[in-house]
């Protein structure tokens, strides 16, 4: 089983298009979107080549394999442009024994944990920050920014074989 987890896209046509060579390059079994995929929201600036509508099409194709949850970005408008679900608060996935609970990190997140088993991962980015870390026994987990990092690298993570590692999404 391998996944590709991003979060924080921003309508930037052109990180979201560094994001999709990595997809091509990996064949992931599911691509999943933490959030905040087409707009770049009030408190961010515009990201390198911002173009939500060119970042529907790239996201589209995979629609197959997405899971999508929403962002504090997200809006009805971006479920109406979009060909896969993307307005749940949060999904979990049972992989391999472990509960995965995937969420953007506005509301739930390492600082607010939802109610999860020891041993569960959360997945969340909303802060544009890489993440590995343990917290009251949760692995948490945040793949840093595709376009508007705040920790100075855009990036991604992949999981396979039980790992997880990060991705640096080069110009």
């Amino acid at each position: 089983m391998k996944f590709i987890i991003a979060s924080d896209i921003h309508g930037s046509a052109y990180w979201c298009g560094k994001l999709m060579e990595l997809v091509e390059a990996e064949q992931p079994d599911k691509l999943i979107l933490l959030g905040d995929l087409l707009y770049h929201g009030p408190r961010n600036d515009l990201p390198r080549e911002y173009g939500p509508k060119q970042v529907i099409p790239m996201l589209s194709k995979y629609k197959d394999i997405i899971l999508a949850v929403r962002g504090n970005c997200e809006a009805e408008v971006d479920q109406m442009v979009l060909p896969f679900p993307c307005m749940a608060d949060y999904a979990q996935l049972l992989v391999e024994g472990t509960t995965f609970y995937l969420t953007h990190g506005h509301h739930n997140s390492p600082d607010n944990l939802p109610p999860l088993p020891e041993g569960s991962i959360l997945l969340s980015g909303h802060t544009h920050v890489k993440l590995d870390e343990i917290r009251n026994g949760i692995r948490c987990l945040n793949p840093g920014s595709v376009s508007i990092p705040k920790d100075g690298s855009h990036s991604c993570l992949v999981y396979e074989n039980k790992t997880f590692s990060f991705r640096i999404l080069e110009e």
